[in-house]
């Protein structure tokens, strides 16, 4: 284990941290789910960047860092639609995400087993920062309305949670888009025809 395997995978822990902060009573808690957040979204940048500084680029470190971002974001997700957060037409969007998620694992364990490691491509790069930035906001109108509700007027917290949502549309968008890019361009892994003509 080197320092950005050990980023890599913290983002499994924090993950924990925030559902359960999501869910604490005290005041304050819903502040601190923001905060893990923002520190996970954050090592999912690290990683990469020591990987690359310290020459540790590796096909496990490629392969875990595809991985748990999957799991960090569509967790999250899976925990907010569960906490309300999330309205109920969210689950079909949802679905198509876990669906989408599943698939390109699918693909990348495939590729992993023939010896072909799939790096992340732009589109899925592009997928990736519209689920944060509409995890960031839907987290933020929490804190907003429990922990600084007289601090703040309502519709700061309304406008957050509106932001969030149309980013959550957009990143589904982006998801199934990028998704069927990778299914498109890897499908001769998928189906093992790339070992016929190899």
């Amino acid at each position: 284990m080197n320092l950005p395997n050990i980023l890599t995978l913290s983002r499994i822990p924090i993950l924990f941290c925030i559902v359960g902060f999501l869910y604490a009573p005290f005041a304050g808690a819903s502040t601190l789910a923001f905060v893990f957040f923002v520190i996970g979204a954050l090592t999912d940048w690290a990683d990469g960047y020591f990987a690359r500084k310290q020459g540790l680029v590796s096909n496990f470190g490629k392969l875990m860092d595809a991985l748990t971002d999957k799991v960090f974001m569509v967790g999250l997700f899976v925990a907010l639609l569960a906490a309300g957060i999330l309205p109920a037409w969210a689950l079909p969007l949802l679905l198509l995400i876990l669906s989408r998620e599943f698939l390109i694992t699918g693909l990348r364990l495939v590729a992993a087993s023939s010896g072909v490691v799939l790096a992340a491509e732009q589109s899925g790069k592009h997928k990736t920062v519209s689920q944060i930035v509409a995890a960031i906001l839907l987290l933020l109108a929490v804190a907003v309305r429990q922990d600084f509700p007289n601090a703040l007027p309502s519709w700061v917290g309304d406008l957050l949670h509106w932001g969030g949502l149309t980013f959550f549309v957009i990143a589904t968008v982006l998801t199934v888009s990028s998704g069927t890019q990778y299914m498109v361009k890897y499908w001769s892994i998928f189906t093992g025809q790339h070992e016929k003509t190899s």
